[in-house]
């Protein structure tokens, strides 16, 4: 593994903590009780991430690739499926900016992680950048759902709709 992969690596838990710190901070603002619970349930997702990245990190940082090959075999923590239109939020103004900036977050990951995929020759690290393209494609998918819905909502609220 060279040092680029590791670099970007390094990066991936960067953007995992930036997750955590995120939704936490979300999380502390969120009044609904299933709510706020979900938001931190996500924020520890991502703790678990940087775990799994941290250990992944440490077993490659001194070059042995069947230590690579062996990350593998333990199954890294998947995201759960959280249905987040069915947690009504009280204030849809703040779950429409939390889920906008959730987006904004995930694509960011995604791209970043499909451009290491594009860049890297190493089949491996292909598969852990895919791996963390899954990852982030699943918590964009339910952000962008529950964006619309709590949209719709805070529209609703403002009297904009049903135009």
């Amino acid at each position: 593994m060279n040092k680029e992969e590791l670099k970007i690596i390094k990066q991936a838990i960067l953007n995992e903590i930036e997750g955590y710190e995120f939704y936490k901070m979300a999380s502390e603002k969120e009044k609904n009780k299933e709510g706020k619970q979900a938001l931190l349930e996500l924020a520890n997702e991502e703790l678990k991430h940087v775990e799994y990245l941290k250990e992944l990190f440490d077993k490659i940082k001194i070059g042995k690739e069947e230590d690579f090959e062996l990350a593998f075999i333990s199954n890294p923590p998947s995201p759960n499926i959280i249905d987040w239109k069915k947690l009504k939020s009280q204030n849809h103004s703040l779950a429409v900016s939390v889920f906008g900036i959730g987006i904004q977050i995930e694509k960011a990951a995604v791209d970043f992680y499909e451009d290491a995929m594009n860049r890297t020759h190493n089949k491996l690290a292909k598969k852990l950048y895919q791996l963390l393209v899954s990852w982030e494609k699943v918590h964009l998918e339910q952000f962008t759902d529950a964006y619309n819905y709590h949209k719709e909502e805070w529209w609703s609220e403002q009297g904009y709709a049903p135009f």
